[in-house]
């Protein structure tokens, strides 16, 4: 049997580390490493604080943490995952981004990291301000929209996929290292909403990764295989009515309705 596209639901293996559990490290004046000072700032959300130090130190701006477990996140990654946006823009306007998208150890971006947790307001202003970091993936191939589907972020997955530059397609037929689809790593963890948005999108419920799986084979109860299947079902007779009405001219649209109903 193929092992699952997905960690257990709810295991967090990517989560930054923001703020050291050892003494920090002071200068011989005593006071606490700036670069330190700043993480615990964006921590804090404190965006006054983080303007100041910006102020004072400038070359502080990305800040990579260089702690065993800080993946060298940057400023913004740290942000992101937090969801403070205030702190996010201050450090857009000051030019984080203005030579590339930044990205850690694991080529993970802070748009995929804003994703992963929900923040709707973050992942539409990164989408704005960087709409090129969308499709970008990281080591295991993993790119936001795949972080989305697997967090159940429906929101935010609407969000990426009206702000990709490429269209919501190319997106949809983007796998990781293992060949899953965000369509296997929504029904792997019973996601009813994202189902949805990414088969109204235009997801393929066929596409097999490298085990040879389709995205239902995944499906978390037996209810969220019922639920998969009528939605498939439901696109592909809508696919058909619009057919049939395009051979008469007439151009009728149909409407995709569907139960009630957000986790199984």
């Amino acid at each position: 049997m193929a092992p699952p596209p997905h960690e257990a639901p709810g295991k967090n293996t990517n989560c930054v580390r923001g703020v050291a559990f050892w003494p920090a490290p002071r200068n011989q004046a005593g006071m606490i490493d700036p670069s330190l000072r700043l993480r615990r700032a964006i921590h804090n959300n404190d965006a006054l604080l983080v303007s100041r130090i910006l102020s004072s130190c400038p070359q502080l701006i990305h800040n990579p943490d260089a702690t065993p477990l800080g993946l060298s996140n940057t400023s913004l990654h740290l942000a992101s995952s937090l969801g403070h946006v205030a702190i996010a823009k201050l450090l857009l306007d000051r030019g984080h981004e203005s030579e590339g998208i930044s990205l850690n150890e694991e080529y993970q971006t802070p748009l995929m990291l804003g994703a992963k947790e929900g923040h709707t307001e973050m992942v539409h202003l990164l989408c704005t301000v960087c709409p090129s970091s969308i499709a970008r993936r990281d080591i295991r191939g993993r790119d936001a929209i795949m972080e989305a589907s697997l967090a159940g972020h429906d929101t935010c997955l609407q969000i990426l996929l009206t702000f990709s530059p490429d269209g919501p397609l190319k997106l949809l037929e983007s796998c990781d290292n293992d060949g899953n689809t965000a369509l296997h790593f929504a029904s792997s963890n019973g996601h009813l909403l994202v189902l949805r948005t990414l088969l109204a999108a235009g997801a393929d419920a066929e596409r097999r990764n490298v085990w040879s799986w389709t995205p239902v084979a995944y499906s978390a109860t037996v209810q969220a295989e019922v639920y998969f299947k009528g939605l498939v079902a439901e696109v592909e007779r809508r696919k058909q009515v619009r057919r049939d009405a395009q051979e008469r001219g007439t151009g009728a649209g149909v409407r995709l309705v569907v139960g009630e109903g957000e986790e199984m």
